[in-house]
Parts: C-alpha cells; sequence; structure tokens
C-alpha cells in the first residue's frame, strides 16, 4: 500500500451516501460499491481491525485511485451501484448468473393490436409483460387470453383507410369465431381496444377487475333479455375464474408486493423473487450469484432486488424480505412477516430458493464429484468441531454371539467414499466371554499399534458404533499408545442417533437429515455388515468344525486342514472323492462322504 495514500484520499471523502469505485494501478476499475456513509465506508477497507478474507485483501492491495459519485439518498445509491456495475462488470463485484433469454408476451402497438409472445424487446411503443421464467406459465395466460377473446392474429395492416377501402377480406378465423372480423369493419375499434384494456389488467393480475366488469356485463345483458349475449360472457366468466383459482394462493387483498428470499453457501448464492398481484404470483425467477469477495447476504440480497425490480418493472410499495434490510427510504417498505398470508408467501419463496439451490449443487458435483467430497468434508468438520477436515475416517464395531466367536471390524472412508482395500478384521485373542467394552479396547490398540509401527498415516477422525462405555475403551487404547490428542474420536448411540466426545456429559444431537450424520450413519452401517459378513463366517466354521470332529477318523486337527483347504462348508460338502483325497486319506473320505449322504 506504499504507493497509495489511502489517507489523503479519505480526507476527501464526505460523509454522505453515494457510490464509491476502486481503481488499480492500470487505471481499471476493479471494484465498485454503495455506502450509507462513503467515508466510513471506504475507510472500513483500511482498518486493520476489520476482519477481511483473502480475496478482498488482495482487492485493498491493488486499489490506487478511489472515486465516487454522491447521491441524495441510499436507495438512490443502491440504483446507480447497481446500474454502474452492469455497465463496467468490474473483476471484484459478484456477477449475476442468468444465462436464459427469457419470453415476453406483447402487445403490439398498432391499430388492433395483436398479442404474441417474443424473447427480443424492440423500444418501438409496444407493451410488454414478463419477462416469464416459465414459459408453460406465459402458455397457460396466452391459451387463456385466446379462449376468452377473439383477436386478430394476422399481420395486415389494418389501418382505418385501409379497411374504409375494402382492402381486406376475413379469413378461415372468422368463419371458426376466432376473430370478429376488424378487417371488414364487422368489429370497432372501440369494442377492440375494450378487449385489450382487459387483456391488460389480467396481465398486471387484476384479473378481479375483469372478472367483476364481465359479472356486471351478465347481469346487464340478463335484464335485458339480451340471453344470447349473457350466454356469451357466461362463458368467458367460466374460464376466467377457473384460471383465478388455480393462480391464486393467498388473499386476493394482498396486492402488487414483491417476496424475495436467498440461500447462500460459501462461492455461490441463489436469490428467488416473486410478484404478487391480488393474491397470485404473476412473476416468478431463481437468479444464481457467484461471489467475489465476503459478500453478506444481505449485501447480495439488496444487489438481486434492485436486478429483479429493474427488469420486472416493478412498482411496489413493500417488499418482503427474510431478515432486516438497512435500507431506508420512505416510498418503500421492507416487511419481515412472523406470521399469516405474508409469511407463507415467504416460505413460498424460500422452498423455491432452496430448491433451486439443491438442484444447481447437484448438477455441478455429477460433474465434479471432488466438490461435493470436499463440501461434505467442510460440512463435517464444521459440524462436529473439527480442526482439520476428515479426508480420513475409521470405524470400529464389534460382533459376537453369546460370547462365542467375538470379533472386531474396521472401515476407512477416504475423501467421504469406501475404500474398502483398507477394510480389516480382527480375531478376538485376549478376551473370554461377552465383553463389548475389552473387545474394543483390543481391537482399537491392536490397530494403531501396527499403523504407528508401520509409519502409517493417522485418521483425522475415529467413530465407535457404541456409546460412553465403549468410547472410554478406545481411549484408553489411545493413551497407550500416546496418540490420544492426535485424533479426534466419537462414539455413536444406536437408539437415538447420539454422537458422544470424550469427557463429554452430554451427548451432540445433528440433524436427522444433515449430511454429516449420514456419512457417520453410512460409516456405521457398512462396519456392522462387515463385521456380521465374517462372524457368520467364522461361526459356521465353528459350527462344522464341531460337526465334522464328530465323524468317526476325522479330529481337530483334521478338521483344521478340511477348512483351510476348502475355505468353506459349502464347498466341502459339494467335493468330490478325489478333491477330497487332498487332504484325506481313502477311509476318512468314504466315511465324510458316507456322513453328508446320510444328512
Amino acid at each position: 500500500m506504499s504507493a497509495f495514500d489511502y489517507k489523503t484520499a479519505l480526507n476527501d471523502i464526505p460523509h454522505r451516501p453515494g457510490v464509491y469505485q476502486y481503481w488499480d494501478a492500470e487505471g481499471t476499475l476493479i471494484y465498485i460499491g454503495k455506502a450509507k456513509d462513503l467515508r466510513n465506508r471506504v475507510g472500513s477497507y483500511f482498518n486493520s481491525d476489520t476482519q477481511m478474507n483473502g480475496k478482498t485483501r488482495v482487492l485493498v492491495s491493488k486499489i490506487r485511485k478511489i472515486t465516487f459519485t454522491i447521491v441524495d439518498t441510499e436507495i438512490d445509491a443502491w440504483l446507480l451501484e447497481n446500474s454502474l456495475i452492469k455497465k463496467h462488470q468490474p473483476r471484484y463485484n459478484i456477477m449475476l448468473k442468468d444465462d436464459k433469454t427469457y419470453p415476453w408476451i406483447i402487445i403490439k402497438k398498432e391499430e388492433f393490436p395483436r398479442i404474441y409472445w417474443t424473447r427480443n424487446m424492440v423500444k418501438d411503443g409496444s407493451t410488454y409483460f414478463g419477462p416469464y421464467a416459465s414459459v408453460g406459465m406465459m402458455h397457460t395466460i396466452l391459451d387463456l387470453i385466446k379462449e376468452t377473446y377473439p383477436l386478430r392474429t394476422c399481420n395486415l395492416p389494418l389501418t382505418i383507410p385501409n379497411i374504409e377501402e375494402g382492402k381486406f377480406k376475413v379469413c378461415l378465423e372468422y368463419q371458426i369465431g376466432n376473430c370478429k372480423g376488424p378487417c371488414q369493419a364487422y368489429q370497432s375499434p372501440e369494442d377492440y381496444n375494450k378487449n385489450i384494456e382487459e387483456i391488460k389488467d389480467i396481465l398486471n393480475g387484476k384479473i378481479g377487475n375483469v372478472i367483476r366488469d364481465v359479472k356486471q356485463i351478465i347481469k346487464t345483458a340478463v335484464e335485458e333479455l339480451n340471453f344470447e349475449y349473457a350466454h356469451q360472457y357466461q362463458k368467458k366468466l367460466l374460464v376466467l375464474e377457473k384460471y383465478q383459482s388455480k393462480s391464486t394462493v393467498v388473499n386476493s387483498s394482498i396486492t402488487n408486493i414483491d417476496v424475495v428470499s436467498i440461500a447462500s453457501d460459501e462461492r455461490y448464492a441463489f436469490v428467488n423473487y416473486l410478484k404478487i398481484m391480488n393474491g397470485s404470483i404473476i412473476q416468478a425467477q431463481t437468479i444464481e450469484i457467484k461471489k467475489r469477495l465476503d459478500e453478506t447476504d444481505e449485501e447480495l440480497l439488496t444487489l438481486a432486488i434492485t436486478e429483479f425490480r429493474t427488469k420486472f418493472n416493478s412498482t411496489s410499495k413493500e417488499i418482503i424480505v427474510p431478515f432486516e434490510i438497512s435500507i431506508t427510504d420512505p416510498g418503500l417498505r421492507f416487511t419481515v412477516p412472523k406470521l399469516g398470508e405474508k409469511k407463507s408467501l415467504l416460505e413460498l419463496s424460500q422452498k423455491n430458493v432452496m430448491f433451486f439451490k439443491r438442484e444447481k449443487l447437484n448438477q455441478h458435483e455429477k460433474l465434479n464429484p471432488d466438490v461435493r467430497s470436499e463440501r461434505i468434508l467442510t460440512q463435517m468438520q464444521k459440524d462436529l468441531r473439527l480442526t482439520q477436515l476428515p479426508k480420513h475416517i475409521e470405524c470400529f464395531d464389534n460382533s459376537n454371539f453369546q460370547g462365542k466367536y467375538p470379533v472386531s471390524a474396521i472401515v476407512v472412508f477416504k475423501d467421504a467414499k469406501p475404500s474398502k482395500k483398507d477394510y480389516r478384521h480382527f480375531n478376538v485373542k485376549t478376551v473370554e466371554g461377552p465383553n463389548d467394552f475389552a473387545t474394543m479396547e483390543e481391537a482399537v490398540y491392536r490397530r494403531y499399534k501396527r499403523v504407528l509401527e508401520e509409519n502409517q498415516p493417522i485418521p483425522q477422525l475415529i467413530i465407535i458404533d457404541g456409546g460412553k462405555g465403549q468410547l472410554s475403551s478406545a481411549m484408553a487404547s489411545l493413551k497407550k499408545l500416546g496418540i490420544e490428542h492426535q485424533v479426534t474420536v466419537i462414539g455413536i448411540a444406536k437408539r437415538l442417533e447420539e454422537l458422544y466426545y470424550p469427557g463429554d456429559s452430554f451427548p451432540l444431537y445433528l440433524d436427522k437429515k444433515s449430511e454429516t450424520l449420514k456419512v457417520i450413519q453410512q460409516l456405521r452401517d457398512e462396519a456392522h455388515r462387515f463385521g456380521i459378513t465374517f462372524h457368520r463366517k467364522k461361526r459356521d466354521q465353528g459350527t462344522l468344525k464341531t460337526e465334522l470332529e464328530m465323524v468317526a477318523g476325522i479330529g481337530k486337527t483334521t478338521a483344521d486342514k478340511l477348512l483351510r483347504h476348502f475355505k468353506s462348508v459349502k464347498k466341502i460338502r459339494m467335493a468330490t472323492e478325489d478333491e477330497l483325497a487332498a487332504v484325506l486319506n481313502k477311509t476318512q473320505v468314504r466315511t465324510l462322504i458316507e456322513y453328508f449322504n446320510q444328512e
């Protein structure tokens, strides 16, 4: 920072709302920001007490010039910042990722206006509604208009002089009732434009106004005994009410309100926007923001709000938000609802943004498996209060049958995935009877004694399948080996999925849906499966061995030889005389085959 005297620069900056710009040594604009108090905000970047992430420190190191623009209000700073970022796209500003060209509904500026959809907005005086993030919703609205209002679809130059000169003739659309024939003056401009005004109300979400007008027309027509006319409008009323019942999500008295919500992680933020008119969602969109610095959710949300309100031409005076926004403006109110229908709208927006975030992250992780592993490990480190990423995790489980055939199993996860080549079994050697604590102590001691002797890496996390007793036994072995402070050890109790730390009186409970708990459960279940498989194999071998010893001429030594040679019960039973002869003498072979045949 020796090349830049920031103290002198600060003296020229007033305590006023505005927008500041940072420039580097090459004269390139590298960052744009807004502030309620320009001097305080800019000064915070150079305050040694301010906590900054690595990217922000790099930004500050590159600043060689500061310029600023004073505005009257904080809202003006908000809007100016948004427009300048769009224009200059500085390197260190967050970028709004919205790579789709969303469609609009256009009411063309012409005599007898046509209504259709387009992706290209042309400034020719036409009226545009949108953009529509949901193409399906847009087509639903266009179908409603087509079904309810007979409008022209041709592109003929229907000027009054042309019509009066009789240049046009009605087409098939007139014959089938989809158009009233303005080309031959069968429909007046006043009648046609009345329909256009009703359609504008529908597109603005004011369908209730249209329904009230239609009901009044029906009532008047009935009073005048014009039943055919009343019947035509009754059909229109049914279509409008059907559409309204599908689109209304809350009380229709809630009108002209914007709703925004945000979900973020270390690298990205996702913001959802809903525009509500007469209780109906008439616009909805979710955008992705790639973070550049250590931006807060409030900073990201305010930037996105500006983007949405500009794009959708919002004039609402109230914005529903998930937390307090530190922007004051007499013409705009931010509401954080606690209950009621506005709270329901916020929850709907939050569901949308969480779904969008989950889908985006899933797509990204499918293409980049390492990203998923890193994210899960980072979350585990946070949830389990670890000092390092648990890239290497080992889990222990014991199995026995009424104290007989005790075994221990260890499974290994590396980068949150099973590493099956590192799985190990232990035949318990020093424990007699059903003593799960002593079995765990022996298995842990033998495992890490060998790890130390062979200079293998110690895991960052050890999981013990069991409660406080098994955890204490495991810690006793680690203390004997002198490595109890080099690794984090936790126990998981089966009944309530409680996590225990050594020395803690109370367990840790994780959210049942958390990925950290799911990984721990996967480790525990995998250790249990692996241990049970080995235990059953050993138990079956023990049962057969005892059975073999009951056969005349086959003792303990011969039974051991059979099991070592054939490996399994099934293979011994299916072996031929020649195969058995490789281990037994002729008398033993005949005796064993007769024994199996009798079974």
